[in-house]
């Protein structure tokens, strides 16, 4: 990456100024592998040792939960890693890029989508640093009531706004501290809670069916790169064009799903060894794994859980920033970042001062939203398949471009395919969301109580009808636009 961006003579650091501009050939810089550590710092939270739980929660066996666990995490990373190759091959941010496949002004609908996922996400990963922060707190006796959630709230959120604020520079070089420091203190954790993983406990815990596999699998897709499909290329858009595609898929997938899967295994071995730690996850995922902790590691913890879930949440922030852009917002983009920063802490407080479970609403969270945004990921991959030409930068500003303005058809798609997809997901007990599910009996599923009720064949189906979809139907356009003469004009010029 460009290690001179929003530097000022001296070394200091400026606030970035790019916003949803493309990145000139003179700032993209660096290789495929420094995609490396955003993505794994990003992805080395803690939480990620919750996930074992939230595995077993289906009913599944270990063997199984792994199973499904892997093959989700990797599956969803990668479709990030296609995702980022149109970042090197654009230079915009991936919600910039998508007005190829939606038209200028008819991406504004899986912008204000992906905007709301990302805003959600940094809320959710700040409210489990702060709860973390105070447990632990209160282990030590140095407090944990409304005073230390308070103090730890402020210190989380400034990290966080901060970093967005600030822009790609801090951003990488935060990502690089981040994965240093939690991956050498999240080794250290491991060591330090083998003597409570027993192992006749888990191997006990029997197999569940089909549906039950199925439903795990769907949400480790859902709770891991699904949820970063719709920020992929707001990275990889400042590498050179003549970087490897495969480079660029590869590295964005190791990177994704290298600290999941080692934490999805811990943390299934523990869940399964403790029923009392696998339910206390459903109330404070980070801060219960504190309980099978020594006292003098408390503090490393503290630190190994915040930076974690810190380097989630200033992914999110950044990205969140700019998917507000996307969807209309006029503004510069750390004003963009500073909205998001608002409506996070506001988020945040409601989390951790009212809400009395974090688990059922943040599960119903990722699949009714992962829904659309997996039908704007079938899109954009399809999209991305039928191209052979780099994207026209120009037109994707220009809504008389060869892009146009409001297409019809993609955004049908969309909306067909997240239509099929909530009718094949139920979400328990938020009867606000009571309405979902309403194709399970008609195509025989066996209804909202039935077997396939939890499986959330949904998310998949969405998916998959999208994808299919634009491969079939969108072809003509995308060779129409292809075939058109290049643009007059530059990228900044079609955005004045």
């Amino acid at each position: 990456m460009d290690d001179t961006q929003n530097v000022r003579p001296g070394g200091r650091l400026k606030v970035e100024t790019h916003g949803l501009d493309v990145i000139g050939d003179a700032d993209r810089k660096g290789r495929p592998r420094q995609l490396f550590w955003p993505w794994f710092g990003a992805n080395v939270s803690v939480l990620g040792l919750s996930y074992g739980s939230f595995a077993l929660g289906f009913g599944v066996s270990f063997w199984q939960a792994l199973v499904a666990g892997a093959v989700g995490i990797v599956f969803s990373f990668l479709l990030c890693g296609f995702v980022a190759v149109a970042g090197k091959r654009g230079s915009a941010p991936t919600m910039v890029l998508s007005r190829a496949a939606f038209g200028v002004r008819g991406n504004r609908l899986p912008s204000a989508i992906s905007w709301m996922l990302t805003v959600g996400w940094e809320t959710a990963l700040t409210a489990l640093a702060t709860l973390a922060a105070a447990t632990v707190f209160e282990r030590l006796g140095w407090g944990g009531g409304t005073s230390t959630k308070v103090i730890a709230l402020v210190v989380v959120t400034a990290l966080v706004i901060a970093a967005g604020v600030m822009g790609f520079d801090v951003i990488m070089r935060l990502q690089t501290v981040i994965t240093v420091v939690t991956g050498v203190l999240t080794v250290m954790y491991a060591v330090l809670v083998l003597p409570e993983i027993h192992w006749d406990a888990v191997r006990a815990i029997p197999s569940g069916p089909a549906q039950s596999f199925v439903g795990t699998l769907v949400f480790m897709v859902t709770g891991f790169g699904l949820g970063w499909v719709n920020a992929a290329a707001d990275y990889s858009r400042y590498l050179p064009r003549r970087s490897s595609s495969a480079g660029v898929v590869g590295w964005t997938t190791f990177g994704g799903s290298l600290a999941p899967l080692v934490l999805l295994v811990f943390g299934l071995l523990l869940a399964g060894s403790s029923p009392d730690l696998d339910k206390a996850v459903a109330g404070d995922p980070i801060g219960a794994l504190t309980t099978v902790l020594p006292t003098w590691f408390l503090i490393p913890f503290a630190v190994v859980a915040v930076l974690g879930l810190v380097g989630g949440a200033v992914l999110d922030i950044y990205s969140s920033g700019l998917a507000l852009l996307a969807a209309g917002l006029r503004a510069p983009r750390y004003v963009a970042a500073l909205i998001d920063g608002a409506l996070m802490v506001a988020g945040t407080v409601y989390i951790v001062f009212v809400a009395d479970d974090f688990l059922t609403p943040f599960m119903a969270f990722l699949i009714t939203l992962g829904i659309p945004i997996a039908a704007w990921c079938g899109v954009m991959l399809a999209d991305l398949a039928l191209r052979r030409r780099d994207y026209d930068e120009a037109d994707l500003y220009r809504p008389s471009g060869r892009y146009g303005d409001v297409p019809l058809l993609p955004i049908a798609i969309v909306v067909a395919a997240t239509l099929v997809g909530w009718g094949l997901v139920t979400n328990g007990t938020e009867q606000w969301l009571a309405w979902q599910g309403y194709l399970l009996g008609p195509l025989g599923l066996g209804g909202r109580q039935g077997d396939w009720a939890y499986a959330n064949l949904g998310v998949l189906a969405a998916l998959a009808v999208s994808f299919a979809a634009t491969l079939v139907l969108g072809r003509s356009r995308v060779r129409a636009q292809e075939s058109a003469p290049a643009s007059p004009g530059t990228a900044e010029e079609a955005r004045a």
